[in-house]
């Protein structure tokens, strides 16, 4: 297996499963945010078309590197969909990035444009990010979300010219958040995001009645495979801009939603609001709740099962090089629901390694290594890359676990220390 080839049936682009879900099912809900906006898989076709038109005249195509700073809203996911559609290589940038992040991803990678939200979060990216590209030449246009997604006006031209031939064949490049130096960009494709959002599918058996509840940064590269996951399933999702405990939670049951996720911080908050009301369910029809990212205090999952329904915290464990590699199933007993993140997706081929080199036996903790259709093809910059990939082509994944007898895994730590900040991981 090479590294970013899905296996068979995996590896659709992501304008191909819209597609496909618009034509199956085109009047069923796909999106819908905070405010109340809904959006069918044949609007978000529509939508997208119409945006990738107007990117296109402006010079947006499938040699164009586009990086963007958005929200977690129905039309970030229109502007996804309309550049996939175009072929262009996206970079999407979580928002806990500032001037030193957002500027070394400039300076490795030739954007050709920005699109942002001007004030959001209490960030003014519209000038930090237009400062940047100043500071850098000016070839680089910023535009607001607004813009490009309205009809009003035409586009002005998109800088063009700068080969990202370094980048193929990505066609998605994220920056991990993960070390203590500057971010390292990993190049992805929708082959590899796909074989994520299959997986998922798979284990948390979602089906068309599903409403799933998406609180976290769009741009966290989970963002793109819940969409892929939305698709392949018809799915609707729940966007939510910004996790607020009580307005969050209260959107989530208006909208009915059946998968709660997305990590311990998410969960802790909901059972709180359950505890305003604690004999009127919050989320009457929940069935589970996604989960990963954190560790998982003990008795959480209990609680959860209590308090909230469902069948409890259904965990998964990957990182930005090779996305949910493990996850668990609704259908798993308690205590592994409770302890481990699950098992293995298809296709994943998982090894525990010992400091000796040696490989682990079942129970014996060690470094876990991975082949599997989701990892990266690789860093932005490739001399990273003989480090970060043992002589079988494993990826080391620097986390620390041991796997049982029946293929569950528990993550035990970490080569390096990792601190957790607003969701997102930080080196130390």
């Amino acid at each position: 297996m090479t590294r970013g080839g899905a296996t068979e049936g995996r590896g659709a682009a992501l304008v191909d499963l819209l597609d496909a879900r618009a034509t199956a099912s085109p009047d069923r809900t796909f999106l819908v945010d905070e405010d109340g906006r809904h959006m069918s898989f044949a609007e978000l076709r529509r939508e997208s078309m119409r945006v990738a038109k107007r990117l296109a005249t402006a010079g947006i195509g499938a040699d164009s590197l586009v990086s963007w700073v958005l929200p977690t809203s129905i039309d970030t996911l229109v502007v996804t969909a309309a550049l996939s559609r175009l072929g262009a290589v996206q970079n999407p940038i979580i928002p806990v990035y500032r001037e030193r992040e957002i500027g070394h991803i400039l300076d490795e990678t030739a954007v050709d444009l920005m699109i942002v939200t001007p004030q959001w979060r209490g960030i003014d990216y519209l000038t930090l990010c237009s400062d940047l590209a100043a500071a850098r030449g000016g070839r680089l246009q910023v535009l607001t979300l607004e813009q490009v997604v309205s009809g009003v006006t035409a586009l002005p031209a998109v800088g063009a010219g700068v080969s990202h031939d370094d980048l193929a064949p990505a066609q998605w490049v994220f920056y991990t958040s993960g070390t203590a130096g500057l971010p390292k960009g990993v190049r992805h494709t929708d082959a590899t995001l796909a074989a994520a959002a299959v997986g998922m599918v798979d284990h948390l058996a979602i089906t068309e009645d599903d409403r799933s509840g998406i609180a976290f940064p769009i741009a966290h590269i989970g963002g793109p495979i819940n969409l892929m996951a939305g698709l392949l399933s018809g799915a609707t999702l729940i966007l939510i801009e910004q996790f607020d405990p009580e307005p969050t939670a209260r959107v989530l049951a208006r909208e009915g939603v059946t998968m709660a996720g997305s990590g311990t911080a998410f969960h802790i908050a909901y059972l709180d609001v359950q505890a305003t009301q604690p004999h009127v369910p919050l989320f009457p029809a929940l069935r589970c709740c996604p989960g990963g990212g954190a560790p998982k205090p003990a008795g959480l999952h209990e609680r959860l099962k209590r308090e909230l329904g469902g069948c409890g915290i259904v965990s998964s464990w990957g990182l930005t090089e090779a996305p949910v590699l493990t996850m668990g199933r609704p259908t798993d007993p308690d205590a592994m629901l409770s302890e481990s993140e699950g098992r293995p997706l298809p296709g994943v081929e998982l090894r525990v390694v010992a400091p000796d080199r040696r490989p682990c036996v079942a129970d014996e903790p060690g470094e876990l290594r991975v082949r599997a259709p989701q990892v990266m093809l690789g860093y932005v910059d490739r001399s990273l890359d003989a480090e970060a990939f043992d002589e079988e082509d494993f990826l080391r994944t620097g986390d620390l676990g041991v796997v049982d007898a029946g293929g569950y895994v528990r993550i035990t730590g970490r080569l390096k220390d990792v601190v957790i900040r607003k969701g997102e991981n930080i080196g130390t």
